[in-house]
């Protein structure tokens, strides 16, 4: 009896089998073997070659110094705002001590796995539903937190914490698509009222600057117009300066008078016939069929116009000159009667 007990299989810790000694032995890299001397712990095995004592040292743990990853079934939590969760996850360890691994808990596996399921649970009851969605990471952070103050004395570190599936309650769900719905549809007006207004505002400051441009270019119209009946009318007075600078040249000379006197007598006429042409009221003084009387009319405010420069005139020219007078005057009448 004490031989079958001395040759039971010991507990393996992620390991299908223990080693048999034979004296000689080849470990594997990355695994731990911890040694026992008659029940008590004797070393660890290094990688490579060992030479052990048959019958006296027995391999009693094989420790793999691997990540191992741990799958940690589904469970059922709380949020904050009493919503039931059906939950699973990942578990990714790593042994660092062997002889912890080996000596410091019974099942290491299990009790990390429940570990993760009360932390996991503790941590969702924190949390609101809507949080747990949104704050995976920072969950996942705080369960491997948890876990490793714990597991600090069973020579185990946890590497990461990942969530698979997070299942929620069927009506649940339908009231969070209404919600993502409802979500979706705000930011749509929103947006559909931020393009309305946007359009608006474009709209309004196109106008605006329609307006500038158009008051801008009415302003330059009307000085390049002003301009253009400036010049017209220095080009005009200019015109009319030299038109009697001319006339003045052409009544100074000898039968002057006598070709004003006649071309203010066909204006005149002239004047009389367009009025006729162009309206049919007309206003006409009462001796308009007598022409010669209307010719001498004329020919009398122009004599009263120019009868001081005559006399300033006469002053001025020597006395030789002022016999020719009469001549010139009875010419004028002459051309009155063939007018006439």
């Amino acid at each position: 009896l004490k031989g079958a007990a001395w040759l039971a299989p010991a507990p393996c810790r992620w390991n299908s089998g223990l080693p048999v000694n034979i004296g000689v032995l080849f470990v594997p890299q990355q695994e731990a073997w911890v040694v026992e001397r008659m029940g008590k712990f004797h070393r660890i095995l290094e990688p490579g070659l060992n030479f052990l004592i048959p019958l006296l040292d027995r391999i009693r743990y094989v420790q793999s110094l691997k990540e191992i990853v741990i799958n940690v079934p589904e469970q059922s939590a709380v949020t904050l705002d009493n919503v039931t969760l059906q939950i699973d996850g990942v578990l990714y360890l790593r042994v660092m001590d062997p002889y912890k691994a080996s000596y410091g808990v019974e099942d290491p596996e299990y009790a990390v796995t429940q570990l993760a399921q009360t932390t996991m649970r503790s941590e969702l009851g924190k949390l609101s539903l809507d949080r747990v969605f949104r704050e995976r990471e920072s969950l996942n952070a705080s369960i491997v937190d948890a876990i490793n103050q714990a597991s600090d004395c069973w020579g185990i570190r946890c590497l990461r914490y990942e969530i698979k599936d997070i299942h929620v309650p069927p009506r649940v769900k339908e009231s969070m698509q209404m919600q993502v719905e409802a979500e979706r549809r705000k930011r749509a007006t929103v947006l559909e009222s931020e393009g309305t207004r946007e359009s608006a505002i474009n709209v309004a400051e196109g106008q605006k600057q329609a307006q500038i441009l158009a008051s801008e270019a009415e302003k330059a119209e009307q000085i390049n117009k002003a301009a253009g009946e400036a010049n017209a009318m220095l080009v005009k007075a200019r015109a009319k300066a030299e038109a009697i600078q001319l006339l003045a040249a052409a009544l100074s000379q000898q039968h002057g008078s006598a070709a004003a006197s006649l071309s203010v007598a066909e204006q005149y006429v002239n004047a009389f016939s367009k009025i006729a042409k162009d309206s049919n009221t007309i206003l006409l003084p009462a001796n308009t069929g007598d022409v010669t009387n209307m010719v001498a009319q004329a020919l009398g405010i122009y004599t009263t116009l120019t009868k001081p420069q005559a006399v300033k005139s006469q002053d001025e020219m020597p006395s030789a000159h002022e016999e020719p007078q009469p001549a010139s005057t009875e010419m004028l009448k002459a051309e009155q009667g063939s007018s006439s």
